[in-house]
């Protein structure tokens, strides 16, 4: 089942729309977490979904992970949810 880990203060602009970034993690059946972000546009569409973006070892691993992404990360990581959005 999937878990809200960390939802991040930068908020990212695209066009006129603005997202609010959040991590998700889920636990793997080998007892790792894989991570990924969501983006939440504050206009009500829809939501943007990277794959899988990090392993780590536990879920204090993960929110380690997610409480220290950059500003440029994220500029990143959206273009990566676009482009999975077109992909799915």
């Amino acid at each position: 089942m999937a878990t809200l880990v960390h939802r991040l203060s930068t908020a990212l602009r695209l066009g006129e729309t603005v997202y609010a970034g959040e991590v998700w993690g889920e636990r793997r059946d080998d007892g790792l977490w894989h991570g990924w972000i969501e983006f939440v546009p504050s206009d009500g569409g829809r939501v943007l979904r990277t794959g899988q973006e990090t392993s780590q070892s536990n879920l204090e691993a993960l929110t380690y992970w997610a409480t220290g992404l950059e500003p440029v990360y994220l500029d990143g990581a959206l273009a990566r949810a676009i482009g999975h959005q077109r992909a799915a």
